[in-house]
């Protein structure tokens, strides 16, 4: 019996396996590709709902530093892909997305669940293409990877029809061999001329200061962000996507700021410093809303400075020097550059900045010691952070859903190293992200301990994924901050409108419950005292929990939104010195 050639859904799997994939995000469809992946030795793990398995893969590629999968039916399954898609485009993650078509033979036909893919993807898609024969298998699978990878990150679709996959594959006359699975895929760095005009400039500016985004969190980034902070004694604020691109506990680190400028605040404290820059070193930010409150931190006067792989995000919002390039290349470059210069300045400096900053910390400290310390029920969610902050090591990677979840994480724990992995979904922050972000990054990295931090309005989106983690042995921790009520709708509303609707309250769930139908274990937490012995006996376990914490309704992260409206004005405090 001699061996048939292989179908184009083999050539497909083979050519996933040269760039690396040894996981794909899927539902069993495409099934041909997924029979001859699964065949290869490449895991499937199955979502219940598409759109978890597209947050998933988000999870996955944020962590690992390499181009995730996720796979699709057409029509329904693929329109729920758009929004984990649009997350992914917005925060650079790259995703490439297999879903199948119709038949050929049925397009246009009104074929059951057929859909205009191309037209759906068009807003959250860098690149969207239809495999055109069985001839071009390779040329398409490498074209969806180097886009996904490339330049500034971001999803690229490739659609399958379904009756090519059953087509035999034809031989490329010209034999592929490179492998595009990790990003950025192309290593840059701006001239060398550009670069010493930067270095200059860092030293003669006075109060220079550095805002790291996301694009800070590529691989290496970290370190070398690091080590800039340290030999020029720059203070570093990272944005609510860039927590963990700096050791939080370093003397010049002065932790995210964004819109958490509120009462008990770190922000409260340390804002003053960003407000007297005269010069803003920014690292893979986009001076987006969330980063910049409102557009209301950067002070007019201060010279801004862009790193950033992408062209377009550089002078978006500020006029700004470019520094076009990959964030780690840059950054060492302009190290190297300011090694040959005179950093006297900038060393004099360095010891009355970290008092200034080390004050703003204990202020923080102080002025949330009572949230920390609250010791009634319900239980406030200040407390449960600090509790979860005594248990996490540099490798931990916790995650959290959108909305208040981000906020408790990015303004209550604290970074132990450069590059301790912080997940939020803040590209566009919808809700229901948190669990899966957090499953896709345990898939990552199997042996770290990963905690996902939920509320209950947000997991109510992603309660079926607790099976997918028994199923398929994704032990993780759940924390699930039950208050009853939809948080920030609630808040906002009556900020915004003195009242609010019907939809922020919720009926009595009960998610240990339904933790424990789906196999898992669950652990409901009442009062404070329960709360570290819940957190240490799931950290310690080899299986899926939930721990589900009865939170105070009326608590909220410190955000400006709230400065004077919900929270009452906090009299101006004498500057730091």
């Amino acid at each position: 019996m001699t061996n048939s050639a292989p179908t184009v859904a083999q050539a497909i799997a083979h050519a996933l396996k040269r760039h690396g994939v040894d996981v794909i995000f899927g539902q069993s469809l495409p099934s041909a590709v997924i029979l001859a992946a699964e065949a290869i030795g490449i895991r499937q793990i199955a979502y219940r709902q598409e759109n978890m398995g597209g947050a998933m893969a988000d999870g996955f590629a944020r962590v690992s530093g390499r181009v995730s999968v996720v796979a699709a039916q057409n029509g329904p399954a693929a329109t729920l892909l758009v929004a984990p898609l649009a997350e992914a485009m917005k925060a650079s993650i790259p995703i490439v997305a297999l879903v199948q078509e119709v038949e050929r033979p049925q397009v246009d036909k009104n074929a059951f669940q057929e859909l205009d893919h191309i037209a759906l993807f068009a807003s959250c898609a860098k690149w969207t293409r239809r495999l055109s024969g069985a001839d071009r298998v390779e040329d398409y699978v490498d074209a969806a990877f180097a886009a996904a990878a490339s330049g500034r990150p971001g999803p690229a679709v490739l659609l399958l029809p379904a009756d090519l996959l059953r087509e035999a594959a034809v031989p490329s006359q010209f034999e592929r061999s490179a492998c595009y699975g990790r990003f950025p895929l192309d290593r840059i760095r701006p001239a060398e001329a550009d670069i010493e005009a930067v270095a200059r400039a860092i030293v003669a500016a006075r109060h220079p200061v550095v805002m790291a985004g996301g694009g800070a969190l590529s691989i290496g980034a970290p370190e070398a962000l690091a080590r800039l902070q340290d030999l020029a004694g720059l203070p570093v604020f990272t944005t609510n996507m860039g927590k963990g691109a700096v050791d939080e506990r370093h003397p010049l680190s002065c932790g995210v700021l964004g819109a958490l400028v509120g009462p008990a605040s770190l922000g409260r404290y340390t804002r003053s410093l960003l407000a007297e820059a005269d010069l803003i070193l920014q690292v893979g930010t986009r001076n987006n809303q969330n980063g910049t409150d409102s557009w209301r931190l950067i002070p007019p006067t201060a010279r801004l400075i862009q790193i950033d792989i992408d062209p377009q995000e550089i002078g978006r919002n500020y006029e700004a020097t470019r520094l076009v390039g990959t964030a780690v290349e840059t950054l060492d470059a302009l190290t190297e550059a300011l090694r040959r210069m005179d950093l006297s300045a900038r060393t004099g400096a360095r010891p009355a900045l970290e008092t200034r900053i080390a004050t703003a910390w204990r202020r923080f400290e102080a002025a949330r010691g009572p949230l920390v310390q609250h010791n009634t029920s319900p239980i406030r969610p200040e407390r449960v952070m600090a509790e979860l902050q005594t248990l996490l090591t540099p490798d931990t990677i916790v995650a959290a859903d959108a909305s208040y979840s981000s906020m408790w994480i990015v303004g209550q724990l604290r970074g132990l190293a450069p590059g301790m992995r912080f997940l939020t979904p803040r590209g566009l922050a919808g809700l229901g992200w948190g669990l899966p972000l957090a499953m896709g990054a345990k898939v990552a990295k199997p042996d770290a301990r990963v905690v996902a931090l939920v509320g209950d309005g947000g997991f109510a989106h992603s309660w079926a994924e607790l099976e997918t983690m028994v199923r398929m042995g994704i032990a993780l921790t759940v924390i699930v901050l039950n208050n009853g009520i939809l948080g920030y709708q609630k808040d906002a509303e009556t900020v915004k409108f003195g009242t609010y609707t019907t939809a922020c309250h919720f009926a009595p769930v009960d998610h240990v419950a339904i933790a424990r139908a789906c196999g898992c274990v669950g652990i409901r937490v009442d009062t404070p005292s329960e709360i570290l012995p819940a957190l240490r006996d799931a950290l310690a376990s080899s299986q899926p929990t939930l721990i589900e914490i009865m939170t105070d309704p009326g608590a909220h992260p410190a955000i400006s939104l709230y400065d004077g409206t919900l929270d009452r004005p906090v009299a101006a405090e004498p500057e730091l010195v």
